[in-house]
């Protein structure tokens, strides 16, 4: 397997490149507008085929780059079933699975970050949790249908009962990390570390931050797969 984690240093964003080495067969998750021309290339350069740009969810801080690389690749895009998409060529619940040539991306169905957020099991070891788990962090519950109780839940319900040992590659990092396990999740996130779902409701929903500086061009941008009004 050929996994290549690509970040967007603008929107502190990770962008995941993921290929079966033999049939070249690739898929990119989350990938960003302004990083089109590098993620292009590179597809190009291993010789890959670029079948699917997979969504962990509607963005607010980044606009997708799904438009433009579905007119480079012919690839299809791929979000959450109940996402308020009108221009996806797949829609995902939970138990699909995305695989390319041997292997496999398995949906895990993790809302709270927002009401249909996925994060994504790679070959059995590695997990792409989008915005639902950070290392020492979590994604914030106040809008776009986000509800802290419910983000809890997907967390330790879902993500925290994969093996420890599951590599854990979050969406986004904000301090320079990439990468972590699950195993360190449970034990030094101190965002669940030792606290009760009601704590952690009271803490996210008094977290008073500002609402992401792209939000009103990203989100309806992102409703159409990153198309771009010109």
């Amino acid at each position: 397997m050929l996994f290549r984690q690509l970040f967007d240093a603008q929107t502190s964003t990770y962008t995941y490149l993921i290929a079966d080495e033999a049939t070249k067969e690739a898929v990119l998750v989350d990938p960003v507008i302004e990083q089109v021309d590098r993620d292009y290339k590179l597809i190009k350069e291993l010789g890959l085929n670029l079948y699917y740009c997979i969504e962990t969810h509607i963005h607010a801080d980044h606009i997708t780059a799904t438009y433009k690389l579905r007119k480079l690749t012919g690839c299809l895009g791929v979000v959450p079933a109940k996402a308020k998409v009108t221009c996806a060529d797949i829609r995902i619940e939970e138990g699909d699975n995305l695989g390319v040539g041997g292997v496999n991306i398995e949906v895990i169905s993790t809302p709270g970050h927002t009401s249909c957020h996925m994060a994504y099991l790679v070959g059995e070891d590695r997990v792409l949790t989008g915005d639902a788990l950070f290392i020492r962090g979590c994604g914030r519950t106040d809008f776009q249908s986000g509800d802290a109780g419910t983000l809890y839940d997907s967390v330790t319900q879902k993500l925290f009962t994969l093996p420890d040992e599951t590599l854990v590659y979050p969406a986004h990092d904000y301090r320079g990390n990439t990468v972590s396990t699950i195993g360190e999740e449970k034990q030094f996130n101190p965002r669940f570390t030792r606290r009760t779902r009601e704590e952690f409701i009271e803490l996210m929903n008094n977290l008073d931050l500002p609402n992401p500086k792209k939000i009103m061009e990203a989100v309806p941008a992102n409703e159409m797969c990153g198309k771009v009004a010109a």
